[in-house]
């Protein structure tokens, strides 16, 4: 059944998420306030794969879980920009390789029940340096990992980061580059 979205109020906005209150009715059951985390755009990730090299990852601390991992290049879509743009320009901005041309892997909604946020995920086949990354923020290392080594990590639970474990799961089960 389809839930009926009678309206919605923020209670919280920033450039980066909203938190909504959407009065919401259950037909035929109750009405009640549902929190929504809203996000202004989707993000763009990149599997970038070089028969060679391996897959090109950073290694990175997330300071909500106080954790560190591995992840693909990845972040939030500007405005009019497309998901393919935003993750071809992410990869650059954050390892200082430009991915080759990007394929679509998958599209998804890591928490539908709560969250509007979308994730596009690209793979792309080979990359070439252009020099150091732009953004030194986001990464304490970049590296290339050999597939048996990422398949190892993913099985040891040692890639925790949603967009990087579906993304790598992806190209790992339907990629002919990742054999």
């Amino acid at each position: 059944m389809q839930w009926i979205v009678h309206g919605q109020r923020f209670v919280y906005e920033s450039p980066w998420l909203g938190l909504a209150l959407a009065d919401i009715e259950i037909p035929g059951h109750r009405r009640f306030d549902h929190e929504v985390l809203r996000f202004p755009s989707g993000a763009g990730g990149v599997v970038i794969h070089d028969a060679d090299r391996g897959v090109l990852l950073i290694w990175r601390h997330r300071f909500p879980t106080d954790t560190w991992g591995w992840e693909i290049p990845a972040g939030r879509i500007d405005p009019g920009e497309s998901a393919e743009d935003c993750a071809g320009r992410e990869a650059e901005e954050e390892t200082g390789w430009r991915p080759g041309p990007l394929t679509h892997l998958v599209t998804y909604a890591p928490s539908a029940g709560i969250s509007d946020q979308r994730f596009h995920v690209y793979e792309a086949a080979g990359a070439t340096h252009i020099g150091e990354p732009t953004d030194l923020t986001e990464a304490d290392k970049i590296d290339w990992l050999q597939i048996d080594e990422v398949r190892r990590l993913l099985r040891a639970g040692e890639i925790i980061d949603g967009m990087t474990v579906t993304g790598l799961s992806y190209f790992l089960a339907l990629s002919p580059t990742a054999a």
